[in-house]
């Protein structure tokens, strides 16, 4: 063992030599060599593996990103274009049908009174129609169906009464029921 270290340090003596650093470097006259086998494994091995560097992978990333933001951005802008082009065509075509169609039917004719000129127009008809309707409904209250009014007070007064068992006024709803039916009869005989 003894001869082994002795040979050892001789030859690292005159291959090797120390820097500042207190580094040991070893040259060698010979070149170093790798078979053509263990070059092959190495080149097969880098170009098998796709997974980047994580620097280049970051890179690729930011370069997606970038590219995704500008096509959602392209998409963007050229969605708000077709939007307006749209709402400017509709626009248009409801200014020409007010303007065709004020006065005129549907077959062209001119219908004379209660032609509609404009929404405004419209709405002013539609705001009339429901004032009428309102008088309407306030004239047919409950006063007028004493019966209705009546049966509705004695399923009250029922119900108040059997809070814990209201399936004892079974007899006031049929009566309101019933009630109710002779309402709605004579209200589509009127209708007729």
């Amino acid at each position: 063992m003894v001869e082994v270290e002795r040979l050892f340090f001789m030859g690292a003596s005159q291959s090797s030599s120390s820097n500042s650093n207190g580094e040991v470097v070893f040259k060698t006259e010979t070149p170093v060599q790798f078979s053509p086998t263990l070059v092959s494994q190495l080149a097969d091995r880098q170009n098998a593996s796709p997974v980047p560097t994580s620097e280049r992978q970051s890179t690729l990333d930011d370069q997606i990103r970038a590219k995704i933001k500008d096509e959602v951005g392209k998409l963007r802008r050229e969605e708000e274009a077709v939007q307006k082009q749209i709402h400017t065509a509709l626009e248009k075509e409801n200014l020409d049908r007010e303007r065709d169609g004020a006065g005129e039917l549907a077959d062209g004719t001119d219908s004379g009174i209660g032609a509609v000129k404009s929404s405004a127009a419209l709405m002013g008809d539609l705001e009339e129609i429901r004032g009428k309707i309102e008088r309407f409904q306030v004239r047919k209250s409950l006063q007028d169906w004493p019966q209705v009014r009546e049966s509705r007070e004695k399923l009250v007064e029922c119900y108040r009464s059997h809070k814990a068992s209201s399936l004892e006024c079974w007899k006031e709803v049929e009566g309101f029921k019933d009630s109710v039916r002779t309402l709605e009869k004579e209200y589509f005989k009127t209708l007729q």
